[in-house]
């Protein structure tokens, strides 16, 4: 008996019922359109910045779905360089920063170019700069080998294991990508927010690599999607929905591959996800908005370029409290220094104390 739907007579060739989801897909595509003519309406400055808060948020995320933690300013002044967008206070970026990075700008600026196993191998070596995934050498460029044994996807303490997932046997993965790959640059009927969710699906299931499987699998996704909104500009996260939907993600996955070929309720699931990450994108609009209004209204302000630094870490998101020793910090001065700083920006209308008590003073934008 199959236990798992790559293993089904018919693998892959997937059925759904497009009745049960045509009112989700509608209303997808309906706020994928209105997001994109809001986008269009604004300058290029507030576009910019708008592409490099969801492009930095795509990739934190992703990574923080397989458990990593990325430096957000090191991913953000990654993004900002590889795309030749002005971003005061660059820093240097981690190899795997850098490569994740490079990953998903490929996917998504370079998304009507075909995908070939070559370019998957560079995005694999990118994700993995050094050949191992933690203190575990493994395979990069490559398809996996299951040289230790199965792939599978498990859970729970040492002899009380439950596998959620096996992955095709590593001697079938050529066959299988290269029927993959065919049908991903080749199917050209179907629409392209259904082609993402198929895709996603059945790349994950394969799970040709030893390691990146599901960042590869949402670069995919956001390839597709790019291609569906016709712009290579992104301005809504699926990574960062699926992150906060990761328990149902993980649950509909499991359920999917251990059913049938059948895939209408990974497809709604999908297409549910879709539109939360289409409708949460108001937030980093109105965070771009606010922080072009701050800069416009202290147009005429003078700041010094620490000032300018650390304001502009308060408006892309600063975590925490703002405190004079956090200051200093992130200016790269002394402490006096930062109070003298932050008692200029107080006088002239820019900061304020925050009313909350507390062990030390807090200080927060005047709105």
């Amino acid at each position: 008996m199959s236990n798992y739907i790559h293993e089904k007579e018919n693998w892959p060739n997937f059925t759904w019922k497009s009745d049960e989801f045509i009112g989700l897909l509608s209303e997808a595509r309906n706020l994928q359109g209105r997001l994109i003519g809001k986008m269009e309406s604004l300058g290029f400055d507030l576009r910019d910045e708008a592409l490099l808060e969801t492009l930095t948020l795509d990739v934190l995320k992703s990574a923080e779905i397989e458990g990593e933690l990325l430096n957000p300013e090191q991913v953000r002044s990654s993004i900002a360089r590889i795309l030749g967008l002005e971003f005061a206070g660059s820093i240097a970026s981690d190899r795997n920063v850098e490569g994740m990075v490079q990953m998903m700008i490929d996917a998504t600026q370079n998304c009507f170019k075909p995908l070939t196993a070559e370019r998957l191998f560079d995005w694999h070596a990118a994700l993995f700069p050094m050949g191992r995934s933690g203190i575990f050498k493994i395979s990069v460029a490559d398809w996996r080998k299951d040289t230790a044994g199965t792939m599978q996807v498990v859970s729970g303490a040492t002899g009380r294991e439950k596998v959620h997932f096996q992955a095709p046997d590593a001697n079938l993965i050529e066959k299988e990508m290269i029927r993959f790959l065919e049908w991903f640059n080749g199917e050209e009927k179907l629409d392209l927010v259904i082609k993402a969710a198929v895709a996603h699906l059945w790349f994950v299931t394969i799970h040709p690599f030893q390691d990146g499987n599901g960042r590869i699998t949402r670069a995919l996704t956001d390839m597709l999607l790019a291609r569906s909104d016709k712009s290579t500009q992104r301005f809504y996260s699926m990574s960062a929905q699926i992150r906060i939907e990761r328990k149902q993600y993980y649950e509909k996955l499991e359920s999917t591959q251990k059913g049938d070929l059948d895939i209408t309720e990974w497809i709604e699931w999908f297409l549910g996800c879709l539109i939360n990450a289409l409708k949460s994108t108001n937030g980093i609009l109105n965070r771009v908005l606010y922080k072009a209004d701050f800069w416009s209204k202290h147009s005429k302000t003078i700041m010094n370029e620490r000032q300018k630094k650390v304001l502009n870490k308060l408006l892309d998101g600063f975590e925490g409290k703002l405190t004079s020793m956090k200051w200093a910090k992130i200016a790269k001065c002394s402490k006096d220094t930062a109070i003298r700083d932050i008692n200029d920006l107080i006088h002239k209308k820019v900061l304020q104390k925050e009313n909350a008590g507390g062990r030390s003073t807090n200080y927060e934008l005047v709105h």
